[in-house]
């Protein structure tokens, strides 16, 4: 039975950026990784399951100024990552991004957001640009609109289109020859047992002890704590995105719309794709789905472990899905998987970012797409939205949909600072190299302002507090 003073189960990209920091930055002398694929990072991490982007909170308009300010900071070090160890752009592509508003309603919300909501003082990078300087960033955006119709767009340069998948597997390569660095790949966690002095982690290859642990796979995460009795009050809404793509290289980068009021999900956006600007694609889609994984019938039990079939759970989910808001968004995006109605159906959307597409300009990305888990709460009968992290004694379940991926880093400090806390400090974190090999490396605007601001206030996954009730 191998020994270790901290085991990550799931090599996805939270589970590699947290190995990647806690090898590299920390004293800890045993650490392993253990993921279930093959590869590292083969499911929602992969470039054909997300929509490659990553978020600051600065085009995103369902974000608050308050979580653009903590999603800034995350995704900030990763693109100093990606400055630093990406040169040669393998793993990223950086291209103008904006969010686009249509019309004076939208234009209105939009300058509001811009001039009185903050977000202009928070992105300094963040200009707000008309129809003409729209045209020359994004000609197909502008061509075929009607010209009465008020254009108005939020554009920066730093777009970074990001293949997270192989960033993932750049953390990992660059700590797993370290001493004391274990990567266990088509290795499957059979079963976790919270034992006197840690824990004893069973898999299919072996038996592992750890004196903490991090569970950080997906949807799994909420069923393996549920498992050791933790988090019973949560379940878990699976949503399937999709995209349809186009091979006309319609966009030179990502262009968002503006986010339907009330919708959880994040509006349909194009982008162009991060290995081939010849290609854009368009979506996501947002299909509920009783699966944990795209595509794999053997996870759909594993929903219903988490789903729990309990009355709370049927409550929570009738409370959530008969909004009428958000019960004909989830029956029409139904529509969009339908072979000969889908890309009809879902063609205006489309459309409102490039309007003179057709519908044979466009087709379903087979093989594309993944699964966000959006956490439900059984006791307020609602959808918390964003991250969830569940604290309990030694041991941390991270269920991490959008934008996790961009905020991997800043939930690796977080999580790192707490393993140590698990381990009775008696190993050290250097946070000083930590941010200097990530957010020091991030190319800020001359005027702003390039402190970085203290860990405790800026750490943001909400933590749940070990619920065994």
């Amino acid at each position: 039975m191998k020994e270790y003073d901290l085991v990550i189960v799931g090599g996805g990209i939270s589970g590699a950026s947290l190995l990647y920091t806690v090898a590299e930055f920390t004293d800890v002398e045993r650490v392993a990784l253990v993921e279930k694929e093959d590869e590292i990072a083969a499911i929602n991490s992969h470039h054909t399951n997300n929509s490659q982007t990553l978020h600051f909170g600065d085009i995103e308009t369902n974000y608050t100024l308050e979580k653009a300010e903590s999603v800034k900071e995350g995704a900030e070090m990763v693109a100093g990552y990606l400055e630093s160890n990406d040169s040669d752009r393998e793993m990223h592509s950086k291209r103008s991004k904006m969010v686009l508003a249509v019309g004076d309603e939208e234009v209105d919300s939009l300058e509001q957001r811009y001039h009185e909501e903050g977000f202009g003082d928070l992105f300094p990078k963040l200009e707000a640009i008309d129809r003409d300087e729209i045209a020359e960033i994004e000609p197909k955006v502008v061509e075929g609109r009607d010209p009465g119709k008020e254009m108005l767009a939020l554009q920066t340069p730093d777009g970074y289109t990001v293949d997270y998948g192989k960033l993932a597997k750049s953390f990992v390569d660059e700590v797993r020859d370290d001493d004391g660095v274990d990567v266990f790949t088509g290795t499957e966690v059979t079963e976790i047992s919270d034992e006197d002095d840690g824990f004893v982690i069973d898999t299919d290859a072996g038996h592992f002890e750890a004196d903490a642990t991090v569970v950080a796979a997906g949807s799994h995460s909420l069923q393996i704590a549920q498992e050791m009795g933790y988090g019973e009050h949560l379940s878990l809404l699976p949503v399937a995105g999709s995209f349809f793509v186009a091979d006309e290289g319609l966009l030179n980068g990502k262009v968002y719309t503006l986010q339907m009021k009330k919708l959880p999900f994040a509006a349909v956006h194009g982008d162009a794709e991060v290995h081939d600007g010849d290609l854009t694609r368009f979506g996501p889609t947002a299909k509920v789905v009783p699966a944990l994984e795209r595509g794999r019938l053997s996870t759909v039990p594993d929903f219903f472990d988490v789903f729990g079939l309990s009355p709370s759970s049927f409550l929570s989910y009738t409370n959530i899905l008969a909004d009428r808001i958000l019960f004909p968004y989830v029956v029409k995006n139904l529509l969009y998987d339908l072979p000969a109605v889908g890309p009809r159906a879902f063609l205006p959307h489309v459309k409102k970012v490039v309007p003179t597409v057709e519908l044979d300009d466009i087709e379903r990305a087979k093989g594309y797409g993944g699964v966000r888990p959006q956490i439900v709460n059984t006791r307020t009968k609602s959808l918390d939205m964003g991250e969830a992290t569940i604290t309990g004694d030694d041991i941390v379940f991270n269920v991490t949909p959008s934008p996790g991926a961009s905020t991997c880093l800043k939930n690796a400090r977080r999580d790192t600072k707490q393993v140590l806390e698990f381990l009775d400090g008696e190993y050290d974190f250097d946070v000083d190299a930590f941010e200097d090999a990530t957010i020091g490396n991030f190319p800020h605007d001359p005027d702003e302002d390039e402190s970085v601001e203290e860990a405790a206030s800026t750490d943001d996954a909400e933590p749940i507090a070990a619920d065994d009730d």
